[in-house]
């Protein structure tokens, strides 16, 4: 028993926090990297980064998140958020408001970097960069396709904004002494867009390849937590 008692208090719990794209962290190989580790993974689907300062967001993730990192006995906290906003949301917003899409990825940039700050005041802090955009141009497949339909940006542009998102998503992290994995410069394939070995075997998955995006955190991962 008192063996017992003393290995679970080796067991360190790390936060996670994001969107659709954070279940990667039930993949195996974090556990065999990281036996010490337990990724308590809280997955809102959904989840925007713009969203986060609005109280009738559909998703509720802020009060979701926050009210975990309330509860939480971690010490170290990793958020992945922007791909839906990068992707959907700052364009369908610039259509939908007649804005740019500058202005509306600055309120991004503004409601991300706000949510970290305060996650920084309680917690170490990872923010993970944003994958790129993998749905095709005139790609018409799946729920998440469908849902993005009214979107017209390329899949280059849309990368091109997800990296610009990225580039000012580290400077702020850098300035916050909060820690980033940078993963752009290691996901962009030929054409400006992501490697074709990133993408998901199943053509109706918009999200990473399970074992290359894993093999990717785990090989950062390893020199921030």
């Amino acid at each position: 028993m008192q063996n017992h008692v003393k290995h679970e208090a080796l067991i360190r719990e790390i936060l996670v926090l994001g969107d659709s794209h954070s279940p990667v962290f039930a993949h195996p190989l974090f556990k065999e990297k990281f036996p010490n580790l337990f990724f308590n993974v809280l997955t809102v689907i959904g989840a925007t980064a713009s969203g986060l300062e609005n109280p009738n967001s559909t998703t509720k993730a802020y009060p979701v998140f926050r009210k975990a990192a309330m509860q939480t006995t971690a010490k170290q906290v990793i958020v992945m958020l922007g791909e839906v906003d990068t992707g959907f949301v700052i364009w369908y917003r610039a259509q939908k408001y007649q804005e740019s899409v500058t202005a509306m990825m600055d309120k991004a940039i503004a409601s991300y970097s706000g949510f970290l700050a305060e996650l920084k005041m309680r917690f170490e802090v990872v923010c993970i960069s944003t994958p790129l955009p993998t749905i095709q141009d005139g790609n018409d497949w799946g729920d998440i396709a469908n849902a993005r339909r009214e979107v017209t940006a390329s899949q280059v542009e849309r990368t091109a904004l997800t990296l610009e998102f990225n580039r000012t998503m580290q400077l702020f992290c850098m300035q916050n002494n909060i820690r980033y994995i940078m993963l752009d410069s290691v996901s962009l394939g030929e054409g400006g867009i992501v490697k074709t070995d990133l993408l998901n075997s199943n053509c109706n998955d918009h999200h990473y390849d399970q074992d290359q995006y894993s093999r990717l955190l785990v090989e950062r991962l390893t020199r921030v937590i």
